[in-house]
Parts: C-alpha cells; structure tokens; sequence
C-alpha cells in the first residue's frame, strides 16, 4: 500500500502530550493516527463514544441547591470563615 503525506493542524501541547503517550507505548504520533484510522474504517464509526458531559443525579441536585440558595440567601447561614464553619459543625457532634 502507498503512503501519502498529509498535513493537519493540532494544538501544539495537545501533539506534545499526546509524542509522549505514543513513546511510552513505542509508537510514534504518525503511527498512533494510523491504528485510529485503521480502526474506524474497522468499525464503520469513530472507535470510541463522543459525548456531552452530563452531570450525574448527585451533581444536578448540587446544581439545583445552589441555584436555590441563590435566589433565597436568607434562609442559609452564613460563616465569615471557615473557621467559624467547623467550629458550628463540631458542636453539633
């Protein structure tokens, strides 16, 4: 099979980090590009999920409780410090 020459743009650190992940498992950047080809023609498909970042349920109710603390700052104590914090939360223990 013929090789051809092909040029593309990549962030800078990204392509450094990612030289010194290939080294590591003893391949070049060149190299590593081509099992990621070889492997979505494989596949029919990019060879791995491509997705959003969804928070989890404990991340949206944290979401939702600070929204809510937002938009009523007097029903929630408030400490000067942190401090002050420990000191409440070891009192009650």
């Amino acid at each position: 099979m013929s090789k051809v020459s092909t040029s593309i743009s990549i962030d800078s650190e990204v392509k450094a980090q990612a030289q010194a992940l290939f080294a590591d498992f003893g391949m070049d950047l060149s190299t590593a590009i081509n099992i990621f080809l070889r492997q979505a023609i494989r596949e029919n498909a990019i060879p791995f999920t491509i997705q959003r970042e969804n928070p989890n349920a404990d991340t949206i109710a944290a979401i939702k409780e600070r929204d809510e603390m937002r938009r009523h700052p007097e029903q929630y104590r408030r400490y000067s410090s942190f401090t002050e914090f420990m000191e409440e939360e070891n009192a009650d223990v």
